[in-house]
């Protein structure tokens, strides 16, 4: 590694400016617009489309986002010393829709930070450590350092982690997926339930190609729709629905 991983609580962030691309021109975004007077929540990783970044760190960011502003984050954002294309392109292929990602290229930020590491052994060059904090007007309150070891290590700079320290009683709502047919009448009875009882969920269309009733069965053992599952609970059907949610 390039310099010591140093712990900044108690200091300002780099004022440096992004040169990002948005809507096919280029737009310098500050780094004082988006901190001061403002709460903000930073995570920054290795690089954009990397496993552990793609699989875990940035969705669960996104997926707490509603219940981070509800506890009084203006806003999420994911830094990574990648160029601006690679982040657009990224952002298009994840869960990223509440959280806003800048491209570092530069590792300006990153650098006066104290977390510019050296992965040439990967063939990266120099890039960010795994960290996040929590940032009030422009200056740190806490950071979650990844531990200085070998590899990536992924345990202290994760979405629940850092939303336990600003609010230890704070409750993520609850998650659904339903399998589904169009034209199912109990499959919209079981979506109005689970909005009635403010469950977001994701929908899963059954049909003869992509998921199909094969692909039904091998996940919830059953043949008809819909199927509900809750925080990876398997619920079962319209009927279960409205039990589950009666309790």
């Amino acid at each position: 590694m390039s310099q010591a991983l140093e712990n900044k609580e108690g200091q300002a962030v780099p004022s440096v400016v992004w040169p990002t691309r948005q809507n096919n021109e280029w737009v310098n975004v500050k780094s004082d617009d988006i901190f001061k007077g403002r709460t903000v929540v930073v995570f920054s990783l290795p690089g954009a489309f990397t496993p552990t970044c793609s699989s875990s760190h940035l969705p669960r960011y996104n997926e707490l986002a509603p219940v981070f502003f509800e506890n009084g984050v203006d806003e999420i954002v994911c830094l990574s010393v990648n160029d601006t294309f690679v982040m657009n392109e990224w952002a298009k292929d994840q869960e990223s829709t509440n959280v806003t990602l800048i491209p570092d290229g530069n590792g300006e930020f990153t650098e006066g930070m104290g977390m510019l590491v050296d992965k040439a052994d990967l063939g990266f060059g120099k890039r960010s450590w795994r960290y996040s904090m929590l940032v009030k007007d422009g200056v740190v309150e806490k950071m979650f350092i990844e531990p200085n070891v070998p590899g990536d290590p992924f345990e202290v700079s994760d979405a629940d982690t850092m939303l336990k320290y600003i609010n230890p009683n704070a409750q993520p709502k609850k998650v659904a997926t339903i399998f589904t047919k169009p034209g199912c009448p109990f499959c919209a009875k079981a979506k109005a339930a689970l909005e009635d009882a403010g469950v977001e969920y994701e929908e899963i269309t059954v049909s003869h190609a992509d998921v199909t009733s094969r692909t039904l069965r091998a996940v919830a053992n059953a043949d008809t729709v819909p199927q509900v599952f809750i925080e990876g609970q398997h619920i079962g059907g319209s009927d279960d629905l409205e039990a589950y949610l009666a309790k």
